[in-house]
């Protein structure tokens, strides 16, 4: 057992000392004298020595008044707290920019990368938003980072899914190397080096890493530039240099006069970037990401970056070439004039391959059943059908390959799913006609408090089953499964006898054949909704959609959003609240009060496990729609 007791001298002068556990979880420590003190002060508390899990309030980094080194150490085991093989620190310098490593025993595993204003280096995908808040402290007194929400706990053990994939391998393509996930193999040399053994590297032995083309010459420093790198990692801070207060240009300035500066970047990418890091010597653990990193400007001697007169002759040539391309251009253009009309044509032709199963209005009968597109009549009768009219908003960002999918998935037949009747297609006009829900959507009704007193909790009940039913199909019985993607409340509309109706497929994806899983670089869909590894790293499967039942069925019981904070729940997710009831055997508490006149307990609590079940963290622990 560790002895964590450390300022004897203070706990003497305690009148009354007592020791309290606080709903946080923290241990602490105080006089009972003090009680009168509007601030708490603690003589120990056990958040500032973490074990292996970072809760919210709790502080990860350096107290350099003390030196105490607030870490994160892995249990040797699930059920062993003996220490184990993995542990998290920041690594800390004088003048360098402090960095967090994730450690197996000494040797240095994974690299979280500095602090840039919003997030670490390493993680670009972790931003801040309603669901996630994070704090970074720096100055003379203390280095920390905090979660102040707790929505992205951290926990280190055999299990951590850090590295997330092999470019977050700490150095694993060398000095001056740059791993891209997506290139095979995955690491790449920078412009302007190559490997110090080719033979290595061509048998994907990287260790060696890569060397300059040529040497940055110090005599004629003045010549000498750099080259914007986009999307990178920043290169580890062993031997680096900050200036919280510096501008770019007097960054790159600074770089310059100094032999050995190799690069720089700004240390904070909010606004247009400010703030300055110097590295010196080579580069070490560099990524590009495919999406989010950030510039990174490399020193490079005049000639890789090419002779300025060399530029001259190139501005010449261009002016010279730019008059008789304009002329082209010119004649060019009047002959795509000219056939404009016929390639309209041909385009809405091609648009509407494939959708022939499906029946095509006219603009005429539609604006016909809308009173032209009147907003007074967002409902249309055509023939005394009611309709509704979806138009695709040109910044919507989706194309004709989406308009087909949403039209394949809407075709597909089920009571639970919202019927398509037809489209519309002309040039950048795309129109989807449904049949019109006159009870709006799902959300319209359980988030208000009057509107919600028309669902009791039999209609409830059966608005659960039917959501259910809908996703049975859609990953059972329909020809592909679909992953919706953006499964939510307001996704789900209701008929004239509150029959749920599961829509908005315009970002769904479909699975053929044996297909489990897909990833996209392209995250849509609502915060509170998402799945943690979707959230993070893309990834989406039919078990995505369970997770978004999962949180619709705790929304439905206990008429709260789901990605809001709530005072009233202790500050926690309603998906945090449930479990924390759950845990005390209080779950039924979550049922609005609504309901209780109406309700069946066998029923809610079932529906209460369910849910619980399908928001877990872990894919494989949530269940299947059967």
């Amino acid at each position: 057992m560790r002895v964590l007791f450390g300022q004897r001298a203070r706990l003497k002068q305690a009148r009354k000392p007592i020791a309290q556990l606080l709903d946080s979880g923290n241990l602490v420590l105080r006089d009972d004298e003090d009680r009168s003190s509007t601030k708490e002060i603690y003589l120990w508390q056990s958040f500032d020595h973490p074990t292996d899990t970072l809760l919210p309030g709790m502080k990860f980094g350096w107290d350099l008044r003390t030196g105490l080194n607030q870490r994160l150490l892995a249990w040797k085991t699930a059920e062993d707290p003996c220490l184990g093989d993995f542990s998290y620190a920041f690594e800390i310098g004088r003048h360098t920019y402090h960095e967090a490593y994730l450690y197996k025993g000494t040797e240095k595993y994974y690299r979280a990368g500095p602090w840039n204003g919003i997030g670490f280096s390493g993680s670009p995908e972790l931003r801040p938003n309603q669901l996630f808040k994070f704090e970074f402290v720096d100055n003379e007194d203390e280095l920390y980072y905090n979660d102040i929400h707790g929505a992205n706990r951290i926990k280190i053990g055999d299990s951590s899914s850090a590295p997330r994939d092999h470019c977050d391998d700490y150095d694993l393509c060398g000095t001056n190397g740059n791993c891209i996930i997506t290139e095979d193999p995955v690491c790449q040399y920078l412009k302007g080096f190559k490997p110090k053994s080719q033979e290595k590297w061509n048998f994907m032995d990287w260790s060696e890493g890569c060397v300059r083309n040529t040497p940055l010459n110090c005599l004629d420093k003045e010549r000498d530039g750099f080259k914007k790198f986009f999307g990178i990692k920043l290169p580890a801070a062993l031997h680096s240099w900050v200036n919280k207060s510096m501008s770019a240009k007097e960054c790159s300035k600074k770089c310059l006069s100094n032999c050995s500066c190799m690069a720089y970047s700004n240390s904070d990418i909010r606004g247009q970037g400010s703030g300055c890091i110097l590295w010196f010597g080579d580069l070490i653990d560099v990524r590009k990401f495919p999406l989010g990193g950030q510039d990174l400007y490399i020193r490079m001697p005049a000639s890789e970056l090419g002779e300025k007169a060399k530029q001259k002759v190139r501005v010449v040539i261009l002016v010279a070439i730019a008059g008789a391309v304009s002329g082209m251009l010119l004649l060019l253009g009047f002959c795509i004039w000219k056939r404009t009309g016929f390639k309209e044509e041909d385009n809405n032709e091609d648009q509407g391959e494939g959708l022939d199963q499906l029946p095509l209005f006219d603009l005429s009968t539609i604006m016909s059943a809308t009173d032209n597109f009147s907003v007074s009549n967002k409902l249309g009768q055509e023939d005394g059908q009611e309709i509704a009219v979806k138009k695709l908003s040109n910044c919507s960002g989706q194309g004709v390959n989406e308009f087909k999918n949403v039209v394949l998935i809407s075709m597909l037949q089920h009571r639970n799913l919202i019927k398509l009747l037809g489209c519309y297609i002309h040039g950048e006009e795309k129109l989807l006609i449904y049949g019109y829900m006159p009870n709006k959507s799902l959300d319209f009704f359980i988030f208000d408090q009057m509107k919600g007193k028309q669902l009791n909790w039999p209609k409830r009940f059966q608005i659960i089953c039917g959501i259910a039913r809908g996703l049975f199909y859609l990953h059972q019985d329909s020809r592909l499964r679909i992953v919706h993607r953006d499964l939510k409340t307001s996704n789900v509309l209701l008929d004239d006898e509150m029959n749920p109706k599961i829509s908005d497929f315009g970002m769904a994806r479909t699975f053929r054949g044996d297909q489990i899983e897909g990833n996209t670089n392209r995250i849509v869909g609502t915060y509170g909704y998402m799945t943690p590894k979707y959230t993070y790293n893309g990834l989406f499967s039919t078990k995505s959609n369970i997770f978004s039942f999962g949180v619709m069925v705790l929304e439905i019981i206990s008429c709260k959003r789901s990605r809001c904070l709530h005072p009233q729940l202790d500050g926690l997710t309603l998906t945090g609240h449930a479990w924390k009831l759950m845990n005390k055997g209080r779950e039924i508490e979550i049922l609005d009060s609504s309901l209780r006149d109406s309700h069946s307990s066998s029923e809610v609590l079932r529906c209460i496990h369910v849910g619980l079940l399908c928001v877990q963290q872990r894919t494989a622990d949530r269940p299947n729609m059967l």
